[in-house]
């Protein structure tokens, strides 16, 4: 007889003696609860993921299939807002995401009603994803990364250590941004920011290539950098220029439609 593994079938759940589930949270095939662990009301669990020692989720929370939730993580607590005022909120996480230890993830407020993150992301220990922020697929964030609230992570992203990020900002694909810096404006996708206050250095040549661009799109997105942050032209010119000269490219639309779109501004 074939075993479950060779049929691919996940076992029950395994909830270590010394945790806690409330009986209204689910939990799905092959997920283990470790020591000490608390689950809360409303909480859903998907197969295969794996909740470490310690970790609690408070309540009204969605975990992914096949996660990974460090020692000391904590999850779906309260928004740290005083115009919080007790309304239903939720956390939503995707699958394959891994969240290091004492990471600490909070609910939405009435403003979004729920702070998400996507799925296969690294969020490294001690990170603070605040309420309503909303992180992509793809996303690395390194050792305390602290996000304040409404705070936007597109897919890709990576973000340095000891990176504070003010309320509102918005950081956008495959861009990345070094470590102990402090980000108080937009990050256009596809490019590298470093400091404080953060400068743009250039594209993320690195992670295009990693991320399989082709060499013509590639060539479009340094051309628009150019023209957008190295040219004598102002900003709403050089956007003009990209529309006559480059805009033929989806990455591109991208990244004029993004800085076209911004409320805080952008980092140049």
């Amino acid at each position: 007889m074939q075993d479950a593994a060779a049929l691919n079938v996940r076992p029950e759940a395994q909830v270590h003696p010394t945790a806690i589930v409330h009986e209204e949270a689910r939990l799905g095939p092959g997920v283990i609860v470790g020591p000490w662990a608390l689950v809360g009301p409303g909480v859903v669990i998907g197969a295969g993921t794996h909740v470490g020692p310690r970790v609690l989720i408070e309540k009204h929370t969605s975990v992914g299939e096949d996660c990974f939730l460090a020692n000391g993580a904590v999850l779906g607590t309260d928004p740290q807002d005083l115009k919080y005022m007790g309304e239903h909120s939720t956390l939503v996480i995707g699958d394959r995401t891994i969240v290091r230890e004492f990471a600490t993830l909070n609910r939405g407020t009435s403003a979004h009603g729920r702070t998400i993150v996507g799925s296969d992301c690294l969020l490294m220990a001690y990170t603070h994803v605040a309420h309503d922020c909303e992180i992509g697929n793809h996303v690395i964030l390194a050792n305390s990364v602290h996000m304040a609230g409404h705070v936007s992570i597109e897919d890709w992203a990576i973000v340095g250590g000891v990176t504070p990020i003010h309320q509102f900002v918005r950081i956008g694909a495959h861009a990345f941004v070094g470590g102990g810096s402090r980000v108080p404006q937009d990050v256009p996708p596809y490019c590298r920011a470093a400091g404080n206050p953060p400068k743009l250095y250039g594209l993320n040549t690195v992670g295009l290539d990693r991320r399989g661009l082709s060499e013509d799109v590639r060539k479009a997105l340094k051309r628009t950098y150019r023209l957008l942050f190295q040219s004598d032209l102002s900003l709403t010119k050089a956007l003009d220029r990209v529309d006559d000269e480059v805009m033929g490219f989806p990455e591109v639309r991208h990244l004029v439609a993004f800085i076209r779109a911004s409320e805080r501004g952008i980092t140049t």
